[in-house]
């Protein structure tokens, strides 16, 4: 998915100590920091992962903030950033035009912030058929839901969480700075406009669990590598009645035993024996959808290659096929016979006896060498 857990990231528990965060950070730090990890991509993102978990872990407004909403607390790009500073135009100089027009609309109840959750992304691996053909797909991706427990308040069963005394229950401030009034979100309630005393112990005051969920996912035929589907709605659950965030399922495709994808065209290597590449012949070759057969002519070399048309990927958009591109490698015979080599040998002496007739490449390349030379 497109974010982990931050505790799951560094290792450590949810009531870990500042020293256990920052001790967790620098053994993953000295692990994959790029300079001990050059070209290892798979590094450099574990180092930055480290990195994002650690920034929000140790601020003490931010843990918290991660802790009650998620991703969607703390991702400055999931609605505002989880209450740090100042939110935007609208919120630095909200007093204003609350006192002029009579409130800002659009708030949340009770004036708590409203969060858009995170978007997720889910790597999906696929075969080349079944990019070619399109197929569909039973994923299981996380859920935030509504903890059984506490059912969604974040406090023990048998206690309410308590209004907010810095805020009122507002989940926001105002600071007067001149002839401006400045609103920012709460920094004791993180904008929730209600503190939690006594956490339920199953959501750690969260008032969410993590679930999995079955998602059904239709693949068009012609994806390439890379491309991303998107499924409004299904990522990570937005905050105070805000929007879910998105889940793009990302393609990725294994690679294959006999073909090799270029866009929508298909390549493979075709070998054929010295003897059909001397006196032609036909052959059988695959393609994805069956045999085909395909006429080689007399004193065929190896690179040449054999096209057929539509007979490659059809693009995802225009619906076109691509074509198959078989590139012919001439194969030398191995375990030789007594016999075999013999008859080689006759047929070599044959060959020269006739001069450079039946090897004009060679004699080409040796002219060339010649030339190089004499210079």
């Amino acid at each position: 998915m497109a974010k982990r857990d931050y505790y799951e990231v560094l290792g450590v528990n949810r009531d870990a100590s500042d020293d256990d965060i920052k001790k967790a950070y620098r053994k993953l730090a000295m692990k994959f920091h790029p300079d001990r990890n050059p070209d290892d991509k798979t590094a450099e993102d574990k180092f930055k992962e480290a990195k994002e978990a650690y920034e929000m872990l140790s601020d003490g407004q931010k843990r918290a903030a991660y802790d009650r909403y998620g991703h969607a607390g703390v991702d400055p790009s999931a609605g505002g950033g989880g209450g740090q500073g100042f939110e935007g135009f609208g919120d630095a100089f909200g007093g204003i035009f609350d006192e002029i027009f009579g409130g800002r609309g659009g708030g949340g109840g009770g004036g708590q912030r409203v969060y858009r959750g995170a978007d997720l992304r889910y790597n999906l691996e696929i075969s080349l058929e079944e990019a070619a053909r399109g197929v569909e797909k039973t994923i299981r991706i996380p859920v935030m839901e509504e903890c059984g427990t506490c059912h969604g308040s974040g406090a023990k069963p048998g206690t309410q969480p308590k209004t907010c005394s810095t805020c009122g229950g507002a989940g926001q401030v105002r600071m007067q700075q001149g002839f401006f009034s400045i609103q920012q979100t709460c920094p004791k309630c993180h904008g929730s406009g209600r503190v939690i005393t006594d956490p339920c112990g199953d959501c750690r005051g969260a008032g969410r669990v993590k679930k999995q969920k079955t998602l059904e996912v239709k693949i068009p035929a012609g994806i390439d590598e890379g491309m991303r589907l998107r499924h409004a709605g299904y990522g990570e659950p937005g905050v105070n009645g805000g929007p879910s965030g998105d889940l793009f399922v990302e393609i990725h495709i294994k690679s294959h035993p006999v073909f090799e994808r270029n866009g929508d065209d298909l390549h493979c290597e075709m070998p054929i024996s010295f003897t059909t590449a001397a006196l032609g012949g036909e052959i059988e070759i695959p393609t994805l959808d069956g045999a085909a057969s395909i006429k080689i002519p007399a004193e065929t070399q190896t690179g040449k290659v054999f096209r057929l048309r539509n007979k490659g990927i059809k693009n995802v958009r225009s619906g076109h096929h691509g074509d198959l591109h078989c590139h012919v490698q001439v194969e030398t015979p191995v375990k030789l016979t007594e016999r075999q080599k013999e008859l080689l040998r006759e047929f070599e002496t044959c060959c020269q006896e006739q001069g450079t007739a039946h090897n004009p490449k060679a004699q080409s390349w040796m002219d060339k060498v010649r030339e190089f030379f004499s210079d």
